[in-house]
């Protein structure tokens, strides 16, 4: 496997996901997948809060998995993130690293020498005196300490990727339309807004499935388990119980609204795009009824994402339970489509 693609790994508040591909040519070959879980508190909205337990985590995972190589690519996600388009001078590629933090500082609410910082062009620059793109800028401290876990664990970081991009090489549908995908997790809901693959739009909300289920069992007087319980197997759908019903329509409440005031920035903003199809993926987007819901209060068609359409030899996967894996895995898809 010399020259392989190397893992991508994605560390999330419920579990860990790691999917090895093969490449020839433009495609990618699934090899290997597994999980791992994690116990609450580990790692919070894209947050290690228990570095140890991580590590311990992830050598289960490669002793379970016998995966065929120990270099990966890790996601990172941050309440903290900034994603914003702006505009830097145009200086050849060692110049600009070196000179963003100065011309991005007044633009960021994060001190730059605790920020990691990236900037993704829009354009090809030419001769323009600047070029137009994504600042993307995340807590230093975070993103080290999520380094240190997984190097602890005996394995080489290749690379670090935002989660965001990851989801969008391995859920989009490349065309016209204006596509949000939104990945719902336990902890956090990551959202990027693309056209043809173009990001237009980044937005990271501290909201999942987790708060969901919190907000059920208040309401109705159940432990979490059962709110759990109620929230998986029925959803916005119920179980005949009226107020059941309204307990879990309340409690989706934050994040269409979220989305929506997410949707109205970006078609009131200086791109001025309307978003015309929302894919869905991640764990907590399964929730029964979650799709149509959405679709009525948004008023944008709704659809689930196959993140694993560009992964090819899925066969033998599929009959070791990969179909049940590939709701939470566009992230670790994602950092292996067109990993050195």
């Amino acid at each position: 496997m010399a020259g392989a693609p190397p893992i991508g790994l994605d560390i999330g508040s419920s579990s860990i996901r790691a999917v090895e591909v093969r490449r020839s040519k433009d495609e990618y070959s699934l090899v290997n997948f597994g999980q791992f879980p994690l116990e609450p508190g580990t790692v919070s909205a894209g947050v290690i809060q228990n570095p140890g337990a991580v590590t311990a985590a992830l050598k289960q995972l490669w002793a379970a998995c016998k995966f065929g190589t120990k270099r990966v690519t890790l996601a990172v996600t941050n309440p903290q993130l900034v994603v914003r388009e702006t505009s830097i001078a145009n200086l050849p590629a060692g110049q600009m690293r070196q000179a963003l933090p100065f011309q991005v500082k007044e633009q960021l609410p994060l001190a730059v020498e605790r920020s990691l910082l990236d900037f993704y062009p829009l354009e090809q620059p030419g001769d323009n005196p600047t070029v137009r793109g994504l600042l993307i800028a995340v807590p230093k401290e975070s993103v080290v300490t999520l380094v240190q876990a997984v190097q602890k664990a005996g394995l080489k970081v290749k690379g670090v990727d935002l989660s965001s991009f990851a989801m969008l090489r391995a859920a989009s549908r490349l065309d016209a339309q204006v596509e949000a995908i939104v990945d719902i997790g336990a902890n956090i809901t990551s959202v990027v807004v693309h056209t043809d693959g173009e990001p237009l739009f980044v937005r990271t909300l501290p909201r999942g499935g987790a708060e969901i289920t919190e907000s059920i069992a208040g309401r109705l007087g159940l432990d979490t388990a059962e709110a759990e319980a109620l929230k998986c197997r029925y959803g916005l759908h119920g179980n005949g119980n009226p107020d059941a019903v309204a307990a879990l329509v309340d409690a989706v409440r934050p994040l269409s609204s979220e989305l929506r005031s997410s949707f109205t920035y970006l078609a009131s903003g200086e791109r001025q795009k309307q978003v015309t199809r929302i894919s869905l993926c991640g764990g907590s987007a399964l929730m029964p009824g979650l799709a149509e819901h959405l679709q009525e209060q948004l008023g944008v068609a709704v659809r689930y994402a196959d993140s694993a359409a560009r992964l090819r030899d899925t066969r033998k996967a599929r009959e070791r339970g990969f179909d049940s894996f590939v709701p939470s895995a566009a992230v670790s898809i994602g950092l292996t489509l067109g990993a050195a």
